[in-house]
């Protein structure tokens, strides 16, 4: 008995072990994952700003309206595949079952393949139509372009499923990353080759587009490369004798019905990831017939639009940074809803909330604030300054967004999410209906204000239900209300005392705007920080959560208010 109950102890033990491996090897990979998702989002974000210095603003608009439909399309033909790919495949695993395993990735390859052409045929050849019904001639060799990229990335989703379904996220980051490297160099050299030829904006706009082309073969090498090292790796194994475990996947269901398992456990998840882009694409088929009926001209029409898009890239920057907690909501919140912490699950749902509006709303003032000199700085010009100060406030609304949505799905509360953005497409196609004919693309930022307004408000009330979380008045507005007021009156006085030295001096406009930028971006985010720590927005305890940044400023807190200590709520396990 003693022995039976010895035995019984270290295989408890090992079983323990091996779980704390897995879940140790599986936090790892998404910290792999996640920063490859942060590096390449960074590099998709930036890239766009060379592309309006050296082509202009007629270029700029006619990518930034193709794009957000290759995206949609891309989306909708692959999000889902990784990630059903990978459920399988771990499956197979499980059993041992290595040979199952790649035949899943035949059949996902095949389906795949099969969408990838026919999507393919059908920008490709129905470009013009396409065309005619954004309302724009120019995008048709743009179209074109891109579509080529749905030849390739339909077998880098099912490859990168294959990886993740052994829990290895190295390939799928290192290729994500690649990806997006070659797609910028593409983008860059195609750009500065035709521009220095005299290329018109319909052909140099195409040319960016292809970046999305090389960019998915260079992944696509990538995961070639990793997946041959894997095949030799396994041949090596069974050249030592050892061999699948199992051969259920080739003797429970056919490729056919494989096919069709693999197909409706993806769709969702694609119906899902289309949200997104179908809320930019509201754009790409409203405003340039909006604006040319305005303007009286197509040429005009998309200059206005990548007037428009000049403050995205910013906006999507600060969402990606304010959002990088995302990655850890998840599972935070569901681990405190699998052990019934009631009081966890209503503080980490009322502190992501909190962090988020107190982020955005600094940064969508302080862009607003410093809109002129961030305009010159980045685009050579400052028109549309008006229209980049009233989109910035999106920031703070797809901000309070974002992660309203990771904590709602952490919560169990799945759906809510996209059903919010579905109310948003809605009401970004009629505020632009509305808006746009009495004040152009400054109705357009508008329509995109309330659209996600609207879209985080319904995310916070369903997360009220669902977490019991409350928003007081003070934390939310009393108190940032004095970080902004410091925020607004700093960035006001650096950008009038500047103008004098700028003038006596003869500094370059675009230099001086670059400077004031770059002042006004770390003297406004110094100034607000300091004031939500002072006024108790964010308090001692709280910030102690984020180690990092604590070990950083409890120096120079300990010199501005020695006495002052601040008691934040505690998590309570």
């Amino acid at each position: 008995m003693k022995e039976a109950g010895k035995e019984h102890v270290v295989e408890k033990e090992g079983l323990q072990g091996n779980v704390g491996k897995q879940g140790g090897k599986l936090l790892k990979g998404a910290a792999v994952l996640g920063g490859a998702a942060v590096l390449s989002k960074l590099l998709g974000t930036l890239q766009k700003i060379p592309l309006q210095n050296v082509a202009g603003d007629t270029a700029f608009g006619i990518y930034n309206a193709v794009y957000p439909l290759y995206i949609l399309i891309l989306f909708a033909a692959t999000a889902g595949f990784p990630v059903a790919v990978s459920k399988f495949v771990a499956e197979r695993v499980i059993h041992g079952d290595h040979r199952g395993a790649k035949r899943i990735v035949r059949v996902s390859a095949a389906v795949l393949l099969s969408t990838g052409v026919a999507l393919f045929l059908l920008l490709y050849a129905g470009a013009g139509e396409i065309a005619r019904l954004i309302g724009i001639s120019q995008t048709e060799s743009a179209i074109r372009s891109v579509s080529f990229a749905l030849l390739l990335s339909p077998l880098l989703a099912v490859l990168r499923g294959y990886f993740q379904g052994y829990q290895n996220m190295l390939p799928t980051a290192v290729s994500q990353v690649i990806e997006q490297l070659i797609r910028v160099i593409t983008m860059v050299a195609l750009l500065l080759y035709m521009a220095a030829l005299a290329y018109d904006e319909e052909w140099i706009a195409a040319g960016a587009t292809f970046g999305s082309v090389t960019g998915a073969a260079a992944g696509l090498l990538v995961m070639g490369m990793y997946w041959r090292k894997a095949m030799k790796g396994e041949r090596e194994q069974r050249a030592q004798g050892a061999s699948d475990q199992s051969a259920l996947a080739s003797t429970e269901l056919t490729s056919w019905q494989w096919a069709k398992r693999i197909t409706a456990y993806a769709i969702p998840v694609c119906l899902g990831a289309i949200v997104v882009p179908l809320l930019t694409l509201v754009d790409t088929f409203t405003m340039p017939r909006l604006l040319e009926a305005a303007q009286g001209s197509e040429g005009e029409a998309m200059r206005q639009f990548g007037l428009y898009n000049r403050g995205l890239p910013l906006i999507q920057l600060v969402v990606m940074i304010a959002s990088s907690m995302s990655a850890v909501l998840v599972p935070a919140m569901a681990e405190a809803k699998a052990r019934g912490q009631v009081e966890v699950i209503r503080f980490r749902a009322e502190m992501a909330v909190r962090l988020s509006w107190l982020i955005g709303l600094g940064a969508s003032f302080g862009l607003a604030f410093a809109a002129m000199p961030i305009n010159v700085m980045l685009y050579k010009s400052d028109e549309a300054s008006w229209t980049m100060a009233v989109l910035a406030f999106t920031a703070l609304f797809s901000t309070l967004n974002a992660v309203s949505a990771s904590v709602l799905q952490g919560a169990g509360a799945i759906s809510t999410p996209a059903k919010a953005l579905l109310v948003a497409i809605v009401l970004k196609a009629l505020g632009n209906v509305v808006f746009m004919p009495r004040w152009g693309i400054d109705g357009a930022a508008l329509s995109a204000v309330i659209a996600y307004a609207a879209a985080a408000g319904l995310n916070l009330v369903q997360l009220r239900r669902c977490t019991g979380a409350r928003f007081a008045l003070r934390p939310y507005a009393v108190s940032p209300a004095l970080g902004v007021g410091l925020l607004g009156g700093c960035l006001a006085a650096l950008q009038l005392l500047a103008m004098p030295a700028v003038a006596a001096w003869h500094v370059p406009e675009r230099l001086s705007a670059s400077a004031i930028a770059l002042v006004c971006v770390v003297g406004g985010a110094a100034v607000y920080g300091l004031a939500l720590l002072r006024s108790g927005s964010i308090s001692r305890e709280e910030l102690r959560l984020m180690p990092e940044l604590d070990r950083k400023l409890a120096p120079v807190l300990a010199k501005l208010w020695p006495a002052k200590t601040a008691a934040g709520p505690r998590e309570r396990s």
